[in-house]
């Protein structure tokens, strides 16, 4: 089974690495019978959404290089965890574009959330729980929601506190156990 963590942010100075990079071990740790690996959104480059084509029919072919490439590293997963920030109340735009660039890549996998902001990014979450259910993805109720305020220090450092590692755990058993019952269907 392979799981994938997806950095959800391109910005410069951006939170979501450091929590990808302190959720990866917890996961590996918990999981040996996944294997996880992290996505960083802003490696792919992706272009806004501008082709004609409809993701969902176009088949997994895609007319620009670095949405090929997306298709095919999101493709090759069974399930997710969305790192994803929460901006003026909503999903991250790029974010946002780079599951909207895709179709089937998405269809029935599982996905857990873990998300950040000023309020924790709980309305972030609402909004991709809405978004996600259009290619039926399953979302993982354990959710761990970090505040800006609260789990990083003033320099940027991550300092999540304990209770925020036991939901890490917490989140990656439910997404193991939610993967492995989708596959098991197929």
């Amino acid at each position: 089974m392979k799981l994938s963590i997806i950095i959800g942010s391109v910005r410069d100075g951006r939170k979501g690495g450091r929590v990808a990079e302190w959720l990866a071990p917890i996961a590996r740790d918990r999981a040996s019978e996944a294997a996880f690996e992290v996505i960083d959104l802003k490696e792919f480059d992706l272009p806004i959404l501008t082709s004609a084509t409809v993701p969902g029919a176009a088949r997994k072919q895609y007319e620009d290089e670095r949405v090929q490439r997306w298709s095919a590293a999101i493709d090759d997963c069974d399930g997710f965890v969305f790192v994803t920030p929460e901006y003026n109340h909503g999903v991250p735009g790029a974010f946002k574009n780079a599951f909207d660039s895709l179709g089937t890549e998405w269809s029935e996998k599982p996905v857990a959330f873990v998300s950040y902001g000023a309020d924790k990014g709980i309305r972030a979450v609402e909004q991709w729980r809405t978004i996600i259910s259009n290619f039926h993805m399953i979302d993982v109720r354990t959710q761990l929601a970090l505040s800006v305020f609260t789990d990083f220090g003033e320099d940027g450092t991550f300092a999540p506190s304990e209770s925020a590692a036991k939901k890490a755990g917490a989140l990656v058993d439910d997404l193991v156990k939610a993967t492995s019952r989708i596959i098991a269907t197929r």
